[in-house]
């Protein structure tokens, strides 16, 4: 594309759940106020799931709860559906993420959805961005990443991180819409607890999957590196979806429609 011809392009950063969270825009009216105005409400509906749904936070819903699941018939309606949307990532990660017994900031375990909560949450405020005509939005959430683009737009392209070394890039993916989110121990080490065994997953490094849906993107990674070993296998059974594995040695793999432009030689079968 012509430099003179392409959009204009905006950013913006806040620190909220605990992450920073950036908000890249392309479009003609980046620069207006209505536009600054709607990035507001991403921003501020974004804090207010958190003073909900945040288990580091004493006040919050699920703080109060002291790590007891919320029972659905009582609840309010939001944390209604993500205790709803976990129990549907039990089922469709056979178990491997499962909300229910996991660490808890202070101690002990119990249900803590934070696995599930930062897709779900950047999923339902982009709505306040969706509807700008001929705008390019890609909303990023400590590295899981929204992406949706204007017809005739190029691509975003997303760059995969090395877990040893995050200086490097393992690959960059080109995505116009859908989501690429990672899970893995290269920010916060092995955070991610198998839930069969009970103890910290320390199998595979990092997982990033690519797919329409951040909310399963990263459910589905988070997922896999739970799974250990055997999580490429899996991962290749997931329809429109796809995925980039480190495991524990430094080996990458990848699913065999993985579509980033420098990881071809290690797809799977």
């Amino acid at each position: 594309m012509n430099l003179a011809t392409e959009p204009d392009r905006r950013a913006w950063v806040v620190q909220v759940m605990g992450l920073p969270v950036s908000v890249h825009l392309r479009g003609p009216e980046v620069r207006t106020d209505a536009v600054a105005q709607r990035v507001e409400r991403v921003f501020a509906e974004l804090g207010e799931v958190d003073a909900v749904f945040s288990t580091y936070r004493p006040e919050s819903v699920l703080g109060r709860l002291g790590g007891v699941m919320p029972d659905p018939a009582t609840a309010e309606p939001v944390v209604r559906e993500v205790v709803t949307l976990c129990e549907l990532a039990r089922t469709r990660t056979d178990g491997w993420f499962d909300a229910r017994r996991l660490p808890l900031p202070g101690g002990g375990t119990g249900f803590e959805p934070s696995g599930l909560v930062k897709g779900w949450a950047v999923e339902r405020v982009a709505r306040h961005l969706a509807d700008l005509p001929d705008h390019d939005l890609c909303l990023n959430a400590g590295g899981d990443v929204l992406l949706r683009t204007a017809p005739g737009r190029p691509a975003w392209r997303v760059g995969i991180e090395d877990p040893d070394h995050p200086e490097r890039l393992l690959d960059v993916v080109e995505r116009a819409h859908g989501a690429v989110a990672t899970s893995g121990t290269a920010r916060r080490g092995a955070h991610i607890v198998d839930p069969r065994a009970g103890r910290p997953a320390e199998a595979v490094r990092s997982v990033t999957v690519v797919g329409p849906e951040l909310l399963w993107a990263d459910v589905y990674a988070t997922a896999a590196v739970a799974r250990g070993a055997d999580a490429l296998d899996w991962l290749a059974t997931l329809d429109g979806y796809a995925a980039l594995l480190v495991d524990a040695a430094g080996r990458v793999r990848a699913t065999s429609d993985w579509p980033g432009t420098r990881v071809a030689h290690a797809r799977t079968a």
